[in-house]
């Protein structure tokens, strides 16, 4: 084994060394690209209201929304006790007798932004559709929504507004209010991603 072969050994070893790390460098920026948005202050808004009835609205601004922003899909959870309104009564009936939040503590989305393209939006708003699923109250319902979409920067804002009914997650309604509330539930949610 003469110098010749040290060498050689050298040039090839630094070779394979490149060849490593050049998928391994390529791996890493795939990786840090392929990593969902999150955040943990998103907001969600419900009423079920009738006219001439004291409003019913509770509101959580401490939602976490995730996004990916290669594939569209999302994901949304929501503390239920994390639920405020206007008058503190409302919000222990809320909790104790319509959504039970001590059996079930939290609402979960899972779903998909169609056609959602990262590098296509811009600052003016475009309309998507969302199809997912929404967990609550012990049930699970399939969801079809709209959502408006724009980027400001690195800021991504989804804000999407969908109605769900009451009936279809078993939320029990005593039948002394079912004429105050609304089985239709609207809901919003506006989520700023950066």
């Amino acid at each position: 084994m003469g110098t010749g072969w040290i060498i050689r050994t050298m040039i090839h070893n630094k070779k394979m060394k490149k060849i490593i790390l050049i998928p391994m460098i390529l791996a890493s920026f795939l990786c840090f690209s392929q990593e969902k948005i999150l955040t943990k202050s998103s907001t969600i808004t419900f009423e079920a209201s009738l006219p001439s009835f004291q409003p019913v609205m509770g509101t959580n601004n401490n939602v976490t929304f995730v996004l990916n922003p290669l594939t569209g899909e999302i994901a949304s959870l929501a503390l239920m006790k994390g639920f405020e309104f206007e008058m503190p009564l409302m919000q222990e009936h809320f909790n104790e007798n319509y959504m039970e939040t001590d059996k079930y503590p939290k609402a979960v989305f899972r779903g998909q932004i169609e056609g959602f393209d990262a590098n296509k939006l811009t600052e003016d708003y475009k309309d998507y559709f969302i199809k997912g699923k929404l967990e609550l109250h012990g049930k699970s319902k399939d969801i079809k929504a709209t959502a408006k979409i724009t980027k400001t920067g690195p800021r991504i804002t989804i804000i999407s507004d969908f109605t769900v009914n009451a009936s279809d997650f078993s939320i029990p309604i005593p039948s002394l209010i079912k004429y105050k509330l609304d089985n239709r539930v609207k809901v919003e949610i506006i989520a700023v991603l950066k």
